[in-house]
């Protein structure tokens, strides 16, 4: 049988059966079930990218099928084979719905995790853009040998590749020693053959999130899957036509297929690769992947897949800090001749000089010197360390300065892995990430007690109080200089950040700092000094020179910028947001939500729904992305009345930025405990009780001229 008489034997198979899964759903439950994707904004993501219709329905759902069979027209033509490879893409969405309208969660005893939410797909975009995941690996059937596989797939895992399993993969690599999980990057999506349309979801998803793509525009929607989401196939095992009609669908959405069986080559698009060492290699080189790899001498995997692994108490070999000890780590610039390059000193006992569980106390000071580091740089490459250890396989970093905690589990203890190892990692990596500021090296690791206590009273504390001291003077009207940030761009086109000393990237991950570092580190990269000229108006955040800036790194598409507001001209937002601010007219404020927040909000939508109006790079007047830390700036919002407006937050994303956010209202309005004034879930989410509860309050809102 020929290819392209293949993909359409398996787009009229998979129309088939989701024929039968939507008619055998509708005699059991009637044409009015509900119909929906958990924790989306987008639903059904296929069928509303290609068409832009939303599906809430098995009625509607029924009506879909002419979409597949439109898509399916049987002629030996590439074009054609591809749209039927979307119309298989379309029938397995449709299959995979109803599961959901049969069953809340239809994985829930299954070893794949189903259908992705979008707050995850958020949670990604940073790593994604930042290169720390540089691609995405889908593999799909049945390996035959375990092994190979498994090495695949830890070389994928290596190399930070976002990796999802469909089909009997899952279970060949959950029989081996691959940590398997979303924490490690590695994620079993479902055994059946159309639980790939999760993994496609994702990508189309994307294209909405940060790409501002409209639904309906398909067109658009393929060049930006093609161009912007670096994914590929690999299927193992013999290839049936409904997984030959799946890969055209893929195919068509730019992503190349790399089999392990002979299959009709077409270059760039489908090809053979029998030898599974080799498997990665194809795979990256087909979608033009370039892998950086700092080798580090170390006895265990180091990879930014690692950085959520969490080390459980009955697996802890050894921990640092928490209740039981005492944990810090600095960063201290030193004059060149002071610094041995290389040197990596313990003082105090290694964990293996005492019986298991460890329990010691920790300092780690990482000396660095060059001619071009700066003092403000010192708190920037510290908070890398959080990071760099992360890397590190069976370890697991929490916190900063003179809060962290360690732990190190048994099993890297087992593969050889000591304290010498930590500085080891953070010298390769001071280097490698900081090497134009940072031309020398050393590292001392302290788990002596009376040293550990000493030092963070003389030389820690004394260090972090000053940084404070000279954070605390940052403030906008301080700085002659502000700085742009389009990290983001590779997703969202027209997306650029303006970062202040007092307004931080909307992602929650770049201070001025950090901007102002990046530029000395990459003069050409993605961060650019602004100079603050040509006020126009302060209140707002108004600048000649920073909508000059605005204009040119978003190629024209955004001219004008206030940097305080969010009903006029407010900074625009990529998709991956930690926090979205949303118009409240009946309360005369905002609500905050924060993405990790599922649940409806007072102003009738989630999270997702919210950030469904925004995103992409556009501006949004009532819509504004933010990042944690900037809800207490007292730039926040200040055109339309500051942090006053603040009326509704869940009550986790209150509870954190509570102090802060006291002190800032005691400040600017002399007001006590403004925190407790804001509602939160617990309380209501209702429109009249939230507005009872402020008027109890006496919320300053209700009191500030009228928000529209």
């Amino acid at each position: 049988m020929s290819l392209f008489k293949t993909i359409f034997a398996g787009s009229n198979a998979a129309l088939a059966l989701a024929e039968k899964a939507v008619n055998d759903a509708i005699a059991a439950k009637g044409k009015e079930q509900k119909v929906a994707f958990p924790d989306t904004a987008y639903s059904l993501p296929i069928i509303f990218g290609a068409t832009g219709n939303k599906i809430t329905t098995l009625e509607q759902l029924q009506s879909a099928l002419a979409v597949v069979r439109s898509l399916i027209v049987e002629e030996e033509d590439l074009d054609k084979a591809l749209n039927a490879g979307l119309a298989t893409a379309v029938s397995a969405e449709i299959i995979e719905a109803v599961k959901y309208a049969l069953a809340d969660n239809p994985y829930e005893d299954e070893a794949g995790i189903g259908f992705i939410p979008d707050a995850v797909i958020r949670s990604l975009g940073v790593p994604l853009v930042s290169g720390d995941i540089p691609g995405i690996a889908v593999l799909i059937g049945e390996a035959d040998d375990d092994d190979s596989l498994a090495a695949i797939v830890k070389d994928y895992q290596s190399k930070g590749i976002l990796t999802f399993l469909v089909g009997n993969v899952i279970d060949q690599v959950m029989a081996t020693d691959v940590k398997v999980g979303l924490e490690f990057r590695v994620i079993p999506v479902g055994h059946d053959v159309t639980a790939v349309i999760h993994v496609v979801s994702v990508a189309v998803r994307a294209a909405f999130i940060f790409g501002a793509i409209k639904a309906g525009d398909l067109p658009g929607l393929l060049t930006y899957t093609k161009e912007r989401i670096p994914a590929f196939v690999n299927t193992f095992g013999p290839l049936n036509e409904v997984v030959v009609s799946a890969g055209a669908g893929a195919i068509a959405l730019g992503f190349p297929v790399i089999a392990d069986v002979d299959v009709p080559e077409v270059p760039g698009a489908l090809m053979a690769q029998k030898d599974h060492q080799m498997t990665v290699k194809t795979s990256l080189d087909a979608r033009n992947i370039k892998i950086k790899v700092t080798e580090i001498p170390i006895p265990v995997s180091f990879a930014a897949a690692f950085e959520g692994e969490r080390i459980r108490k009955d697996v802890v070999y050894a921990e640092f800090g928490s209740k039981r000890s005492k944990s810090w780590e600095l960063v201290r610039m030193k004059d060149l001749d002071e610094v041995e390059d290389h040197k990596i000193e313990l003082i105090g006992p290694d964990i293996d000089a005492l019986e298991p569980p460890v329990y010691l106390p920790l300092a780690i000071i990482v000396d660095v010197a060059g001619k071009n580091m700066e003092l403000d740089f010192e708190p920037v490459l510290e908070r890398k360390i959080h990071y760099f250890i992360n890397y590190i396989e069976g370890v697991m970093h929490i916190g900063q300065r003179n809060l962290a905690w360690v732990r190190i589990s048994k099993d890297a203890y087992a593969k050889g892995l000591r304290l010498k190892h930590f500085g080891e990692v953070l010298y390769h990596m001071m280097l490698d990430e900081f090497g134009s500021v940072v031309d020398k090296c050393q590292v001392t690791i302290i788990t002596d007690q009376e040293k550990v206590f000493e030092l963070e009273k003389t030389v820690a504390i004394p260090r972090y109080n000053a940084r404070d001291e000279r954070l605390a003077s940052l403030t906008d009207e301080s700085v002659d200089t502000f700085y742009s940030c389009t990290l983001c761009q590779s997703f969202a086109p027209a997306h650029v950040c303006i970062v202040t000393p007092e307004r931080l990237g909307l992602c929650g991950a770049v201070s001025w700092l950090d901007a102002k570092a990046t530029k000395e580190l990459n003069p050409n990269g993605p961060c650019q000094d602004v100079p603050k000229q040509g006020v126009e108006d302060e209140a707002k955040g108004v600048w000649e020179e920073v909508n000059k800036a605005v204009d040119s790194a978003s190629q024209g598409k955004v001219s004008r910028v206030a940097l305080y507001s969010i009903l006029e001209d407010p900074m625009t937002s990529c998709g991956c947001f930690e926090c979205i601010c949303s118009i409240f007219p009946e309360a005369n404020g905002v609500v905050i939500v924060n993405r990790e927040y599922s649940q409806a909000t007072p102003v009738g939508m989630t999270f997702g729904e919210l950030a469904s109006m925004t995103g992409g790079g556009v501006q949004t007047p009532g819509f504004m992305g933010h990042g944690r830390h900037f809800i207490a700036s007292k730039k926040f919002m200040k055109a339309e009345g500051g942090i006053a407006r603040i009326v509704w937050m869940p009550k986790e994303l209150k509870d954190e930025v509570a102090d802060k956010l006291n002190e800032t209202a005691m400040e600017l309005y002399g007001i006590d405990n403004f925190a407790d004034m804001i509602c939160d879930e617990t309380i209501s989410t209702d429109i009249d009780e939230v507005l009872k509860f402020l008027t109890e309050k006496e919320h300053p809102a209700l009191g500030l001229d009228p928000i529209m």
